[in-house]
């Protein structure tokens, strides 16, 4: 016997989100963390709608709502004039209940998961550093050092590293972190101040390669990020030296802005690495540990809770005994591909955003701001946009455990989000189990099948906008415990679903989460 189920390494959003999913499931976690206490600074500040979605099976959304600032449009400034504004509202409208991207220090963010956490009765251990582990096959041995600096051993039957960029769990596996460090050396500043910025939306600055970015934070308050000039970053040991005050002058002059406070300022260098696995035998990495990339649309944080969560109910089920341990083999498969992708993508963007030369600053300068309001009236590059942003569009279709068609929805798409005559289809999901949704009429077989094998059926009053989600009528839609469909089933045989589960070892538990 193991001293424990699952070991996390690392109390960031990653691990934390991690213990509360295992937790929701029935498995309390160990989690532990090197440093003393959570982060004092904010960090990561975009919470994106699929996160928000996701946060409602732990009752966390609303808390996020309340805390944090919603912004609802980025605004895009030339020379020292506000040239075009993207409304986020208008472009979400009818993807998600959450249709912005929510302001939210991670400071704050860590604050409320280790509370949260603590009221489930599991306790972040600070200052307790993993040295190293071996994996025995059926548990991980792991050596660790305490707050009082003694080394121990403890075992787990998994571990989890989400240790960040510097993981000692990734390099004890020997993966490689392959990719490349931007040139750039960028800097970011939390101030107080006022002028338009201060008006909590996103705004950009357009003018050269020195990209600029405000986003508001509520009130007098505002996240600044920017790059550092090149005459201040000659040698690292004089861009340790540097202040706000060295960075200052282009924003307060370009964005017409005045700074009263400088709350903290830091300069760091942004590398875009994705590991080669996230997996070996018993021990798994997710977040940074796994991924870096580019600041590029806020993706990063809520990447590494999209992997928490995507490894949390598989890890429950295998040791809940509701599934094969060939599940935990899903969880690489379907997370690495989406880290390469969104790697590459924020890639691309942070090169345009930042690219040196005549035509680069001219499609920065000119062509985006005349193109993109004129773009963002078209409803399919609207949608487009947000869902990529948002990461709604995040799709396992062609992963693992994505089967099957029915309308415009494959097995392995999220769920879309399709509220109708007072019902909304999101609100079965905040029960993370396996469930069976319908929309329209329910076969007796499959209505007979779903009782008997204890699994929540769902049925939902056929109306057009289940159309226009892309739903089809009397189909039957198999919904993973993440909010993802397993199989879509079009004419709803009872032969079908049974026939995915088995062959994927998934036992279905209808307690399993409470």
């Amino acid at each position: 016997m193991a001293d424990h189920e699952v070991l996390i390494v690392g109390a960031g959003p990653t691990g934390l989100v991690l213990a509360l999913w295992l937790t929701r499931h029935g498995i309390t976690p160990r989690i532990i963390d090197r440093a003393a206490g959570p982060g004092t600074t904010s960090r990561a500040m975009a919470v994106q709608a699929r996160t928000l979605e996701l946060y409602r099976q732990l009752d966390l959304s609303e808390a996020v709502l309340a805390a944090g600032h919603r912004a609802d449009a980025v605004h895009l400034w030339v020379e020292g004039e506000r040239k075009a504004q993207v409304p986020l509202g208008e472009i979400g409208h009818g993807v998600t209940p959450y249709p912005f991207i929510q302001i939210y220090p991670q400071d704050q963010h860590e604050r409320l998961l280790v509370d949260k956490l603590s009221t489930l009765g599991v306790q972040v251990e600070r200052s307790t550093e993993l040295l190293g582990f071996v994996d025995h096959g059926s548990h991980i041995d792991a050596e660790i050092r305490d707050a009082d600096g003694q080394v121990h051993h403890s075992t787990a039957r998994y571990l989890v590293g989400c240790d960040g960029a510097r993981s000692v769990v990734r390099k004890a596996l020997g993966a490689s972190f392959d990719g490349g460090t931007y040139s750039q050396r960028f800097y970011v500043a939390d101030v107080e101040g006022s002028g338009e910025v201060f008006d909590g939306g996103i705004h950009i600055d357009l003018d050269s390669e020195d990209f600029l970015g405000v986003f508001g934070m509520g009130g007098s308050r505002a996240r600044l990020v920017g790059i550092v000039h090149e005459a201040h970053d000659e040698t690292a040991d004089v861009a340790e030296t540097l202040g706000f005050e060295d960075v200052a002058n282009r924003a307060l002059t370009s964005l017409k802005m005045a700074v009263t406070q400088v709350h903290w300022f830091s300069t760091y260098k942004v590398h875009h690495r994705v590991a080669d696995r996230f997996r070996q035998g018993r021990a798994f990495i997710a977040g940074d540990a796994g991924h870096v990339h580019s600041p590029a649309g806020g993706q990063g944080m809520n990447t590494g809770i999209g992997d928490a969560i995507n490894l949390a109910w598989k890890l429950a089920a295998v040791l809940r005994g509701d599934a094969d341990e060939a599940l935990l083999d899903t969880y690489e498969a379907e997370r690495i591909v989406f880290a390469r992708q969104l790697v590459q993508t924020t890639d691309r963007v942070f090169t345009l955003a930042t690219s040196q030369g005549r035509l680069a600053n001219l499609v920065r300068t000119r062509l985006t701001p005349a193109l993109m309001p004129v773009a963002t009236r078209l409803q399919r590059v609207r949608e487009f946009m947000f869902r990529t942003v948002s990461q709604t569009v995040l799709s396992y279709r062609d992963g693992p455990l994505g089967e099957g068609q029915a309308g415009d929805v494959h097995g392995g798409d999220r769920l879309p989000w399709a509220p109708s005559a007072g019902q909304d289809n999101f609100d079965s999901l905040v029960d993370p189990i396996w469930q069976v949704h319908v929309y329209g009429e329910v076969p007796t077989p499959l209505a007979d099948w779903c009782l008997a094998h204890l699994i929540a059926l769902h049925r939902f009053e056929w109306d057009a906008a289940h159309g226009d989600a892309g739903l089809m009528r009397d189909a039957a839609y198999l919904v993973r415990p993440d909010g993802y469909v397993g199989v879509a089933v079009p004419d709803a045989r009872v032969a079908t679903l049974e026939d995915y589960l088995q062959r994927h070892g998934i036992r279905v538990s209808p307690g399993a989460a409470s």
